[in-house]
C-alpha cells in the first residue's frame, strides 16, 4: 500500500521552547497568550475553595518581546479589575469561609496581602514582607491608606528599618523604590526572627514603629523560588504547609473536570515524591510549603485547566536548560539546580544542561509540569506553527530574554499501526525522550582497555554502554562499541571514545526512545519482601521484573541462593496478576 503525506493525521501539538527555563506562572501566561480565555480560566479556578486570591493578567515586554505576565495576587481586600487585550489587568478577590487555625494571624499582628505583618502608621498600613524569590532574601515594604487601598510608596530615602536580634545585634537596612513597594538594598540573613524597628521620615520628624518578626510568619520561604523574581508568597494558609492529603481534599471534591483533577494531583505527586526523597520521608508525609501556597496551587491547577481549554494537545519541549550559581532555600545556600527541581526531573529521566545565566531558570513547579505533560524533549521536528505565545518573567536576564515561548501547531504523528490495509494513528501514554547514540567499530582494542572505557563512560554519566560482536572488513572479528547519552553529552562521549579507545572516528546520531511508565511495588515472599519494577502501557501492566539489588539483599539476609529468591518472586508475581 502506498502511504501519501496527505493521508497522515495531523496532531495538534504544543511545543515549549524552554531556552530560558519555565515556572508555573510563565507557563499559564504563555497559554493565555496562545488564546486561552483568562475569564474562562478564572471561572474554572473559582471551583477551588481557596481563600483570598485574585488573578492579574497584563501584557508587557521582555527584551522587546511582547507577551503575557500572569500573577496570582493574595488579596486581603476585594479587588475588581478587568482584562483587556491592551494589557490592562483583570481579576477578582476570591474568598471562602474557613475555620482553619492556620488562617489566624500570629502574635497579635494582622498579615498583609504578601504574608507579612502589618504596622499602623500615620500614612496608613505598612506591610513588612520578606521576598526570597530573587535570592538573596530582602525586605519589601508595601503601603496602604487608612481604607486599605494600595498607595505609592514614599521616597526610598525617607524609609529605614533596623533589625534587633538577641544579644543586641543590630542591622540597618536602606531601601530603593520599586513600582509598588520599596525594597531593601542589602540581604536579610537567616534566621528571620528579630524585632523590626521601622522609621518613616516626615520633614524634621521621625515616626517609629516596632514589630516582632518571627520565622513562622508566612513569608516567601522554602524550595519554590519564583522564576520571574516578582511573586511574593504568603497569605493566610501557608503557616505549616499543606500535605498531599490536604491538597487532594482541596482539589478532588470540586467541580473541576476529572482530567484536570487527575493531572493537577499528578503534578503535586511528583513534587511530593521528590521532596520525600530529599527529606527521607514517605510522599504522604511531605508538607508543601511554597508549593502548597495559594498562588502555587492556582498555578498548577491553572496549567491543567489551560491545557484542557486548548484541547489537551500533545506536549513537546526543548531540552531543559537551567541557570548556574546558588539559591537560598530551606536547606541553606544551595547550588542550582534546586534540590527538588533536580529530583523531579531525574525521576522522569529528563536531562538538564546548565548555562551561564546566574539565576534559577527552572522552578520545582515548572519541572513538575514538564515531567507530567511533556511526551518528548528535543528540537522542533516538522512543526507547523499556527500560534506563538510568550509567558513573561520579571527579572531581566543577562544572557537571554526572560520568556517562555510556546508554539501551538500541527505535526505528523510518526507512530502508525497497519491494520487491514489502513493506517491508524495510535496514541499511547508511554514516556518518550531523545538521546544521542555514539558508536564506533573496533578490531584492535585491548580487552582491558575496553573494560576501562565502559567503567569510565558510566562514571561520566552515560545512560548505557555496551559492545556487540561484529564481522569487519577482511573477515576480521571486531566489536561495535555503543554509548547512549543525553542529547547535551554527545560531544563529551565522542571525545571520550576517541581518547580512550583505538578509534580513529565515531558515528553519532539522535534517536527517540519509547518507555513504559514505571512503578515500584512490593511482593511478599516466604523469605521477606522484594521490590519489583512494574511497566505499564495505557494503564495495563505489560512488564513485571524483580529488582536485582532487592533480591540480592534478601538472599544474603536469608542465606539462600539468589536464584531461589528470583523464582519465589516470579511465582508470587504470577499468582498476583
Amino acid at each position: 500500500m502506498e502511504l501519501r503525506l496527505w493521508d497522515l493525521e495531523l496532531m495538534t501539538t504544543l511545543y515549549l521552547d524552554i531556552f530560558s527555563g519555565i515556572s508555573g506562572d510563565m507557563f499559564v501566561g504563555a497559554m493565555i497568550d496562545l488564546g486561552v480565555d483568562a475569564h474562562a480560566l478564572e471561572r474554572e479556578l473559582e471551583k477551588l475553595k481557596l481563600d483570598g486570591w485574585r488573578l492579574r493578567v497584563a501584557r508587557g515586554q521582555k527584551a522587546n518581546i511582547s507577551g503575557i505576565k500572569f500573577d496570582v495576587r493574595l488579596a486581603s481586600d476585594p479587588v475588581h479589575e478587568q482584562a483587556h487585550a491592551d494589557g490592562t489587568t483583570h481579576g477578582h478577590a476570591h474568598s471562602h469561609p474557613h475555620d482553619d487555625p492556620e488562617h489566624e494571624p500570629e502574635h497579635g499582628h494582622a498579615l498583609g496581602a504578601h504574608g507579612g505583618p502589618l504596622a499602623n502608621t500615620s500614612l496608613g498600613q505598612v506591610e513588612l514582607s520578606v521576598f526570597e524569590t530573587n535570592v538573596p532574601p530582602r525586605f519589601r515594604l508595601y503601603f496602604r491608606d487608612a481604607n486599605g487601598n494600595p498607595i505609592a510608596p514614599p521616597a526610598a530615602n525617607k524609609v529605614t528599618l533596623e533589625t534587633i536580634r538577641p544579644g543586641k545585634n543590630r542591622q540597618l537596612f536602606k531601601f530603593k523604590r520599586q513600582d509598588d513597594c520599596v525594597e531593601a538594598t542589602t540581604e536579610l540573613p537567616e534566621p528571620h526572627e528579630f524585632k523590626a524597628v521601622l522609621k518613616l521620615q516626615h520633614g524634621n520628624k521621625t515616626e517609629k514603629r516596632e514589630i516582632q518578626f518571627v520565622e513562622n510568619h508566612p513569608h516567601h520561604h522554602g524550595h519554590e523560588h519564583r522564576h520571574d523574581g516578582q511573586h511574593d508568597r504568603g497569605g493566610h494558609d501557608q503557616g505549616n504547609g499543606r500535605n498531599f492529603a490536604r491538597i487532594t481534599a482541596l482539589i478532588q471534591p470540586g467541580a473541576l473536570s476529572d482530567w484536570v483533577k487527575q493531572k493537577s494531583l499528578a503534578v503535586f505527586q511528583r513534587i511530593a515524591v521528590a521532596e520525600g526523597k530529599i527529606h527521607g520521608l514517605p510522599p504522604e508525609e511531605v508538607h508543601f510549603h511554597e508549593v502548597g501556597a495559594v498562588d502555587s496551587i492556582v498555578d498548577i491547577v491553572g496549567a491543567s485547566i489551560a491545557l484542557e481549554l486548548l484541547g489537551k494537545p500533545r506536549v513537546l519541549a526543548a531540552p531543559v536548560v537551567e541557570g548556574s550559581g546558588f539559591i537560598n532555600c530551606a536547606h541553606g545556600r544551595f547550588p542550582l539546580p534546586a534540590p527538588a527541581t533536580l529530583a523531579i526531573l531525574g525521576a522522569r529521566g529528563i536531562g538538564v544542561t546548565q548555562c551561564d545565566e546566574p539565576h534559577e531558570l527552572v522552578t520545582p513547579t515548572g519541572a513538575a509540569l514538564l515531567a507530567e505533560f511533556v511526551e518528548r524533549f528535543g528540537p522542533m521536528e516538522s512543526l507547523v506553527a499556527a500560534k506563538i505565545g510568550y509567558g513573561l518573567g520579571t527579572r531581566d536576564h543577562r544572557t537571554r530574554p526572560n520568556v517562555l515561548r510556546a508554539v501551538l501547531g500541527e505535526t505528523n504523528d510518526s507512530t502508525f499501526n497497519v491494520q487491514r490495509s489502513t493506517w491508524n494513528v495510535q496514541r499511547h501514554d508511554w514516556e518518550t525522550d531523545t538521546v544521542v547514540v555514539v558508536e564506533t567499530n573496533l578490531d584492535d582494542i585491548n580487552a582491558e582497555i575496553l573494560g576501562h572505557f565502559v567503567e569510565r563512560a558510566f562514571a561520566e554519566g552515560a545512560l548505557d554502554v555496551f559492545h556487540t560482536p561484529i564481522q569487519m572488513k577482511k573477515n576480521r572479528p571486531g566489536i561495535l562499541l555503543t554509548v547512549l547519552c543525553a542529547s547535551a553529552d554527545g560531544d563529551k562521549f565522542s571525545e571520550l571514545m576517541l581518547r580512550e579507545t583505538s578509534a580513529f572516528g565515531v558515528r553519532r546520531y539522535t534517536t527517540e526512545r519509547r518507555k513504559l511508565r514505571r512503578e515500584l511495588a512490593t511482593v511478599k515472599t516466604a523469605h521477606g519482601e522484594v521490590t519489583v519494577k512494574v511497566g505499564k502501557l495505557d494503564g495495563e501492566t505489560v512488564q513485571v521484573a524483580p529488582e536485582f539489588e532487592s533480591c540480592r539483599k534478601l538472599a544474603a539476609q536469608a542465606g539462600v541462593p539468589l536464584k531461589d529468591i528470583y523464582e519465589e518472586d516470579m511465582k508470587e508475581m504470577t499468582n498476583n496478576k
